[in-house]
Formats: structure tokens, sequence, C-alpha cells
């Protein structure tokens, strides 16, 4: 540990009663495991050996320092999802866009503030297809002596939810860009890393996660979808969620039968264990509305068990919504609404200075090696431009000035108007490529409206925004529509988000202030989108003084 950390722990530690402890200092060494589930053995990539990972906890305004050792022979970096970075775009991990990867034998000192914020959020990496295995909860609660803006749980529960691969999950996206096709889907989900009951061919597993509670309870589940590619419905047996946040920001309270989360979200439900006492199934399953994209469909499940219960008792079953369940996904995130307490106000910004946009979709590119494609493999594009990772990362060229690296062109409309919902498809399905940015002053208010299209099909998008928090002011079946569309937005009590999926077929309004220097990564958390090109990012000038200023980068930063 450096020993200016080790004067600050000192101080803050060993003075209790004077300082509250504001430095919380972790260690993440980066290792293989070897792990079996669905009958066979494979090593994963993991922090400390856990699957899921640690789960780092904090509390609002702390200091959070985590040493990361790479050990294993994968570059390897982390990002702190949802985690806003003021200044320190430094330690927000995405490859190529912040920093360069860590090396096999090197480590890296992410060191960020977790200021003005508190709830469940997610570290995972953010190289390649590695977050299939290497990530973990981010637990911040609030400041000492500040409650919870609902009733007070007797106890909280983390549940993460997953997919696993019998295969190498770098093999499978290696072999899928090589054929130019889609790589292979997911050989099941899990819940806190197990994927429950199981009977697929030549194997049944009982590898079940148990929650065991007590009755007449309430309990807070703080539940991250870490999946790779899927959407993902929660359900537990003859109970009820009441939703109180989502991706660390509060909402109005909501009850509800059945949550929907993807991948990168988070969801905090109160759950009141007012049943007979028994064994009640949990389930995870896929949300998929496009009925030509392939997902897993094997339902992971787990066991609500309370205490008490006879290992005889039968289990109370449920049944999971059907993959194309839109009504009841669509019921989910329209019930969401920011709190807009005093406490917690809904700072919507109420004027626009940057009016985008953004298409988001799939396309068809020439590739001549691509023999399983017929010379083609498919491609994703935001606004028609496939973006090509870096070989120098966007940070480190916007702050030295490195020249070549990116150009700061890129389109903040289509670059052609058509029917973008329509299908089959009303445009090219040619793409262009580039490194491209869109350059925004800081405290600039920017309103990006994210539109699906059907050029190859017409699916969902979880997007993604690092460096801030936005809010959903609209959405909408079909193509945008900013005569009409417009003058139907919440201004006054928007969700507040981090990630936010993108109908099928249709368009969602999300808006933000600028008011954090760097480069932000915007794209798509389905994995495979990411790799095949749905990502551009935000370049957000300094402001005035040290303040409005990013940080001078550290001396550990990792080099290309």
């Amino acid at each position: 540990m450096d020993s200016w950390v080790r004067v600050l722990l000192f101080i803050a530690c060993i003075v209790p009663a004077l300082v509250e402890c504001k430095v919380r200092h972790y260690k993440f060494n980066v290792v293989l495991k070897n792990t079996t589930r669905l009958c066979s053995s494979k090593p994963i990539v993991t922090v400390n050996g856990k699957f899921p990972g640690p789960t780092l906890y904090a509390r609002e305004d702390d200091t959070v320092l985590v040493k990361v050792r790479n050990l294993v022979n994968h570059n390897v970096t982390i990002h702190w999802h949802g985690v806003r970075q003021i200044r320190t775009g430094w330690a927000d991990g995405p490859a190529y866009i912040t920093q360069c990867p860590i090396l096999p034998g090197q480590s890296y000192l992410y060191n960020f503030t977790l200021t003005g914020q508190r709830g469940t959020l997610l570290w995972h990496a953010h190289v390649n297809w590695l977050r299939s295995t290497l990530h973990g909860a981010i637990v911040i609660l609030p400041k000492h002596g500040v409650p919870y803006p609902f009733p007070k749980p007797v106890k909280e529960l983390v549940v993460i939810l997953g997919e696993w691969w019998k295969s190498d999950t770098e093999d499978v996206i290696n072999e899928a860009l090589k054929s130019g096709l889609a790589p292979n889907v997911s050989d099941a989900h899990t819940i806190n890393g197990l994927p429950g009951i199981v009977f697929v061919a030549n194997c049944s597993t009982q590898d079940v996660y148990k929650l065991p509670v007590e009755s007449g309870k309430t309990y807070l589940l703080r539940i991250i979808n870490a999946a790779l590619n899927e959407e993902t419905f929660f359900k537990i047996a003859g109970h009820l969620f009441t939703v109180v946040e989502v991706d660390a920001s509060y909402v109005k309270p909501f009850k509800t039968d059945t949550l929907l989360i993807a991948p990168g979200q988070t969801t905090n439900a109160l759950l009141t264990t007012d049943q007979n006492s028994g064994k009640y199934t949990i389930v995870a399953s896929t949300f998929m509305d496009s009925p030509v994209v392939a997902v897993d469909n094997l339902t992971a499940t787990a066991t609500l068990h309370y205490t008490g219960t006879l290992a005889t008792t039968p289990t109370v079953l449920i049944t999971p919504p059907p993959r194309n369940a839109t009504q009841v996904a669509n019921n989910f995130t329209k019930s969401l609404k920011s709190l807009n307490s005093k406490k917690y106000p809904a700072n919507v910004p109420l004027t626009v200075d940057h009016s985008l946009l953004f298409t988001v979709g799939l396309g068809i590119n020439p590739c001549p090696s691509c023999t399983a494609g017929n010379g083609s493999r498919v491609v994703a594009a935001v606004n028609n431009v496939t973006f090509v990772m870096p070989t120098t990362a966007l940070l480190q060229a916007h702050y030295f000035n490195t020249q070549g690296v990116f150009t700061t062109d890129f389109p903040g409309n289509p670059p052609q108007v058509y029917n973008y919902t329509a299908t089959p498809r009303a445009a090219s399905s040619q793409t262009t490529n580039g490194t491209k940015v869109y350059r925004l002053a800081f405290n600039s208010t920017v309103q990006v409206v994210l539109q699906d299209t059907g050029v190859i099909a017409l699916e969902s998008h979880p997007i993604h925004l690092h460096g801030f928090n936005f809010f959903v002011v609209g959405s909408g079946v079909g193509n945008y529509d900013p005569k009409t569309d417009g003058s139907n937005f919440n201004l006054v009590d928007p969700v507040e988000r981090n990630t936010i999926g993108v109908p099928t077929g249709g368009w969602i309004a999300l808006r933000f202030r600028a008011d954090n220097p760097g480069v932000w990564f915007l794209h798509c958390h389905f994995e495979v989108h990411t790799t095949w090109g749905l990502k551009m990012a935000f370049l957000v000038d300094n402001g005035k003084g040290p303040n409005e200023s990013l940080i001078a980068p550290p001396n550990d930063l990792p080099k290309c």
C-alpha cells in the first residue's frame, strides 16, 4: 500500500470518534479457478478465486482504492459500472477508452470517490468477454445516520444474475468473429453463480442457490444482471416485490410480481416473507421479443427457503413469463419514476444544448475471409458508424493531445433518413468504420434519442453511458417524431439510470448534463453487440479551473 494511503487510513481509522473512516482499500487478484457447472469443468477468470466475485462495500462519498493484480494470461481491466468517476476517468476501466489494459503480471490502483452516490452497482471486466465470470457487486450504503427513504429491512441480500458457457467465452467470441456469424448462446443462466435444477443432454444437476429467510420479516434484495447478452425476468413464487431503487437511484416505491433487469442494470426491491413457511422457487428467465434472435431458453432456478422448513417439504413452483412477454416488460418499465423528493430531487435538464438522434442496430459488411458468412460479417453501429477500437486509449490521446487516434466528427443524426423500423430493410445494410467521438462543452445539456432499426432485425438494446446518470424522459414504438413525441416527455419525475433498454422496434429519449470532463463510453451492454461495434464516446471538455477539469493521470496508468 502506498505510504500516503497508510497515513490517510491511520488518521481516519485510529480516531473513529472524531473522523469517519472514508478510505476503503481492496485487493483484487485476478486468477484462474477451476469450476464445475453442468457436469463439466473449465478454468475461469475470477477475482480472488470467487465466482461471482467479492462484493465491494462502501458509503456515500467514500474514497475507494482497489489494487488490481493481473495473474492470468489475458489483458484485464475493471469497470466500476455506474460510478460517476467525477474528474477521475482514469479509473473508469473500459479498455482502450480510458486506459490501456493491465498486462499479465502487471497491476493498477483504481482510485475513485463515490461522490453523492448510494445504492447498488456492479463491477466487471471491460475487455473482450471476460466479464462473463469476472464480475461482482458494489454496495454503497448511505452516510452514517442517514436512513433509507423506505422501511428499514432486517437484512440485505445480494443476488447476481449471469450466464454460463461450457466453452471458454474467449473461444466463443473469437470463433464467431472468424466466421462472421453470431456466437453461440450460453448453456445456462445462473443465480449467484449456480444454474439451479437443470436437465440437459447427458447432464442432470441440482446446483441450487438457497436464499435463507425468516417468516414475517422484510428483506432488501440487491439484484444485479451481470449476464453478457440477455435481459432477464426475475420472479419468486407466491411473493411480491416493492421496487425502491434502480441503478443506485431511488424511485417511487411500487409493487410487482415480476422484475425486468437488463445486463448492467441493478434493482433494489423489498421482499416481505408473508407466506406460509416453506420453500419457494426463484426463477430468472430471458426476455427477448424479437423472434429472429437466438437466446438461451434455459431458466435459472433458486430457492427462497424459510427457516424451520423440513427438507421433505415440496417446493412451491412458478412459471416464468414467456420470452416475448412485451406487456410484462412494459408494465415494469413504465412504473419506474424518480423519487423526486426534497432530499433526492430529479434535476432534469429543462433546456437542451445538443439534441441528438442515434440509430442503433446491426449491419453486414464485407469479409472475404469469413467463409461461414459467405464473405460477409455481422456488424453493429450507432448512426451507421461501426466503432473501431484504437490501440491507444482515447482518454490518454485526449489528455496528451496525441494526433491520429480519433476524430471529433461523430454524426449527431443518422447520415441517411429512412423508415428506421421497417422490415425488411429500408436502407443499405453496410456501415462505415471509424473511431469517432462527439464533443461536448463542459456543463452543456444533452438530449439523446436512441432509435432501434430493422436494417437486419428489430431487437432491444440495453445502452450504458459511462460517467453520467441520465433521465429517461420518453419512449415509444416505431419511429421517433420530434414534432409530436417531444411534447409528451416527462420532465418532472423521469427515472434516473445509467443503463436503459431501447425497446424492440422503438425509441427512448435521455437527458443529461455534461458536468464530468473526460472521454465517456456509450455502448450496448449486450456484449456481442459491443464486440460488433455498437459503441461510441462523448468527449467532454474541461470547464473553468481545477474543480471542473480532468485530473492528471496516475503514475501507474497502464501503457499500451
